[in-house]
């Protein structure tokens, strides 16, 4: 049977590359193409670039009022959810993550998303106008930054593509965006679903390479910000394109999460916790636990627990309700795995856990939840981030020594603090150097609130009212109100002297 071919969306039409390019997408459960689709080059990406600034200078969108923006955005979450089980499944397909998360976690954040900017655009806040000077009206106005380019990962494929879209729209911008060359489906499907709503040039997708398509983004002086989330190194190379026009740069770039383990907390409770949020999405999640800091009485009492604990998960194909972890993304993310799990034990770790390759599953690119004692702070596998299931554990003494351990990683995206007394665990959160950091839970997130990094996980924030501060531009209006009847301010330096 034929697999499907997908195009790209430019100008508010579907498109081929000129060239005639096309690459598989991969089902990495199975290890079989699931889809072809257009490989763009510079020429595409110049074309959705010119469509997006065509459409904003235009005012086609941005002159619309905040309601009318609204019942699209609204009507957009509709669309999704009356197709859910098609884009889950989807989503499972292309990505590998298991059914049960793409239905009943993805799925429903993306339409909450989406309904919650639908709100939001109508209640952009700031200060109330007021006669600050003594002599006119100052009011600040909310405009759009203008054509936003959004690049996406493949771990989070349209999940997080809403992330950026959602706001984007709702503050008026227009948008090109590039989805990860591994997982491009379900944003492709999203934006055929919606693509009717919209003003042509409004949203574009290009897919291909990120070197010619990410990077004509960031370098393009007709491109007004870009958001991305990715890796640190990327992060790095879009600020360095972005310079070209100084365009603002919004960035995600990944964590190294810790789970500081108090000595009064449920030891039951935490090595759930634990559990859970080291290997949901197959462990291919930038706010996943990676480091866990047991006090010394109870480590090893812990460790038993998580080794017991991670022996029930059930690793297999994730189209299945009882399957609890799918496969890695590709060949390339479990040969990268396999190389830390090397690398921890030739660094002295103890591999307690997993740290291999399943052998009853002879296709698809799955890795067992894989757990390490006796990691030291400066081993690799404490200190990079991995991107796969490997959880590390360690001892402290003191609770100060577990903060500074939990702090002394380049990244800064979420972390979690887990004990019976509320006065300690918000102590503990108030010294993590985290954009997130949750009490006896790790993982929940909420459209109200916000989500980013400190630190080299970046700067910017998705989610909430927050994301504004980056889609839109502050602008002061002022009115004189003094007419002929006082003299201006500029009189005092240019006017006659009395």
């Amino acid at each position: 049977m034929a697999i499907p071919s997908y195009k790209m969306l430019i100008d508010g039409e579907w498109r081929d590359a000129k060239s005639g390019a096309t690459f598989d997408v991969i089902n990495p459960a199975t290890e079989e193409p699931i889809a072809k689709v257009a490989n763009g080059g510079k020429e595409e990406i110049d074309a959705a670039i010119d469509a997006a600034r065509t459409a904003f200078d235009s005012g086609v969108w941005s002159n619309k009022t905040p309601a009318e923006r609204s019942v699209i955005l609204w009507k957009m979450a509709e669309m999704v959810e009356k197709q859910l089980m098609r884009l889950a499944e989807l989503e499972t397909r292309n990505v590998g993550k298991t059914i049960k998360y793409s239905r009943d976690s993805d799925m429903p954040f993306i339409i909450d998303n989406l309904r919650f900017f639908a709100g939001a655009a109508r209640n952009l806040e700031g200060k109330s106008v007021a006669n600050f000077s003594g002599i006119g009206l100052s009011m600040i106005k909310r405009e759009p930054i203008g054509v936003v380019g959004a690049i996406v990962p493949w771990n989070y494929p349209l999940y997080i593509a809403i992330w950026k879209i959602a706001p984007a729209l709702a503050a008026g911008n227009t948008l090109v965006i590039k989805p990860a060359s591994y997982t491009p489906l379900t944003l492709l499907e999203f934006a055929k679903t919606v693509n009717g709503l919209l003003p042509k040039g409004v949203l574009n997708v290009v897919t291909g390479p990120g070197e010619i398509v990410g990077s004509g983004l960031a370098m393009s002086k007709n491109v007004d910000m870009v958001a991305l989330t990715g890796d640190v190194t990327t992060g790095k190379n879009i600020m360095q394109s972005a310079s070209i026009n100084i365009k603002r740069v919004h960035l995600e770039l990944g964590g190294k999460a810790p789970l500081v383990v108090l000595p009064d907390a449920s030891l039951e409770a935490a090595t759930e916790g634990a559990i859970v949020s080291a290997f949901w999405n197959n462990a291919q999640d930038c706010t996943a636990t990676t480091r866990v800091y047991v006090h010394e009485k109870s480590y090893d009492q812990f460790v038993s627990a998580l080794a017991k604990k991670a022996a029930k998960i059930r690793i297999g194909d994730p189209m299945s309700e009882k399957t609890d972890m799918g496969p890695l993304i590709s060949a390339r993310q479990r040969d990268r795995t396999e190389e830390y799990v090397r690398s921890g034990i030739d660094q002295g770790a103890k591999l307690v856990f997993g740290g291999k390759r399943p052998a009853k599953l002879k296709k698809g690119f799955f890795f067992e939840p894989t757990i390490f004692g006796d990691v030291d702070q400066k081993m690799r596998i404490c200190q990079e981030e991995i991107f796969g299931p490997v959880l590390s554990v360690m001892s402290y003494k003191t609770v100060d020594e577990a903060v500074e351990k939990a702090n002394d990683v380049i990244y800064g995206l979420a972390a979690s603090v887990w004990g019976s007394d509320i006065t300690k665990t918000m102590d503990v959160a108030s010294r993590l150097r985290f954009g997130t950091v949750w009490i006896n839970e790790h993982g929940v997130l909420a459209s109200e609130m916000p989500h980013g990094g400190y630190k080299q996980s970046g700067f910017g924030k998705d989610l909430s009212t927050y994301a504004f501060e980056d889609f839109t531009q502050v602008k002061h209006i002022y009115v004189d109100q003094t007419g002929m009847a006082r003299k201006p301010w500029y009189y005092v330096v240019y006017g006659d002297k009395e």
